[in-house]
């Protein structure tokens, strides 16, 4: 295992507006998978939201953070108990590949590549807009992934939002600014 893929890596900037984050996930890639796609998988680490696994397919992907990790910490101010974001499905090459539009731009794909029993995931969030955004999505998408590594080994995670912002922070130190 690299340091890209072990357990709590960093995201990194492999582009001026492009953030990269891995995980290394014990396999079979079919369970790595149902948990990017069954929306009731997904509610457990990242957004809740169905998903017609067609490419073009529009869906709605639904954050309830708070009910992420149990406590889930103390949420900052400014952001509320629900998100809601509307999407479509760009890219798909199922059990490998899903790409999907975020939000009013950019886009952000899965990939998943098997390592012998386990299974290489790779996160990849293009057209982040500034450093702002970079910032919070990195915490975002760190918190998630370490949420998901979590689900999938059986093992605890520290509060969602506790974690989010401690990585904020150490975002905001590991990022040109």
């Amino acid at each position: 295992m690299n340091d890209l893929a072990a357990p709590s890596a960093y995201g990194v900037l492999t582009e001026p507006t492009t953030l990269t984050i891995r995980r290394l996930l014990p396999g079979p890639i079919e369970r790595v998978w149902a948990y990017l796609t069954d929306s009731e998988l997904r509610r457990q680490w990242l957004a809740a939201g169905d998903m017609e696994m067609k490419l073009g397919a529009p869906f709605e992907l639904v954050w309830r953070n708070d009910e992420l990790t149990d406590p889930p910490g103390e949420r900052p101010s400014g952001f509320p108990d629900e998100h809601r974001m509307q999407s479509r499905i760009t890219e798909l090459d199922a059990p490998r590949k899903l790409t999907i539009a975020w939000g009013g731009g950019g886009d952000v794909s899965f990939q998943l590549e098997p390592k012998g029993s386990d299974v290489l995931l790779t996160v990849t969030h293009r057209r982040l807009g500034d450093r702002a955004a970079m910032l919070m999505f990195g915490a975002g998408w760190h918190m998630h992934l370490d949420i998901l590594s979590a689900r999938v080994t059986g093992t605890a995670s520290e509060p969602f939002w506790d974690g989010w912002s401690r990585l904020k922070t150490e975002y905001d130190q590991r990022m040109p600014a």
